[in-house]
């Protein structure tokens, strides 16, 4: 469970390599982009530093094919300080982003910061919630739930996350391989199921939240 950073200029890699490790993380590092989506399944980091040029490929790109199957966490690092790169980035699925040149110790607070809002909730959410999505099947708390196919990915997406607000869109993004046109407002209609199902599990409870004009998370 170490911590990557994916950063092609040798001397920033040092640098936040070696504050990072003198705070007790694991760190790997790699420097080209066509590394990175083939590393991180086969290693599952804990975090990723991610830096946004990169050759081979971009790292707006590897954010993108990432959040389709991991919920990581993930700092996006530019010297590009245009509004609209970091908009993207985050919409993307980035937890954060550092803007260059930095501080490394403003890395290792960042690092930190990401990591302190996560363990716990993950620990919970994994003890609750049982997906096994080869079998398309579901349980929490112990309960079977009758999930169709789009709410299981539904439901797999918050566990991976939970505390994390997914909007619409991101949802949507995960909901269907086959990028069908479909409205916003299908993710309303799904969550409306899924809480349904849920309800049976756990009646005294609403795990999934809803924050207006915003998106939804998982609260456990």
């Amino acid at each position: 469970m170490s911590i990557l950073i994916v950063e092609d200029e040798p001397k920033l890699v040092a640098l936040m390599r070696d504050y990072l490790s003198l705070e007790g993380y694991p760190v790997h590092c790699l420097g080209n982009g066509l590394e990175v989506v083939p590393w991180v399944r086969a290693h599952s980091p804990r975090l990723i530093l991610l830096d946004l040029m990169l050759p081979g490929r971009d790292g707006l790109d590897i954010c993108r094919e990432l959040r389709s199957f991991s919920a990581v966490p993930i700092i996006m690092i530019t010297a590009r300080v245009e509004e609209v790169d970091r908009l993207l980035g985050l919409d993307l699925g980035a937890d954060d982003y550092i803007c260059k040149p930095f501080s490394p110790r403003e890395v290792v607070a960042r690092v930190k910061a990401i990591l302190r809002r996560s363990p716990h909730l993950e620990t919970v959410a994994q003890a609750r919630i049982e997906i096994d999505e080869s079998r398309y099947s579901a349980a929490f708390d112990g309960v079977p739930l009758d999930l169709t196919p789009v709410e299981l990915r539904l439901l797999n997406t918050f566990a991976r996350a939970p505390g994390r607000v997914f909007s619409r869109d991101q949802l949507l993004d995960k909901l269907y391989t086959d990028h069908r046109v479909v409205t916003d407002r299908t993710v309303d209609s799904h969550i409306r199921n899924l809480r349904r199902k849920l309800a049976q599990a756990c009646p005294a409870e609403d795990p999934i939240q809803s924050l207006y004009g915003v998106g939804y998370k998982l609260e456990l």
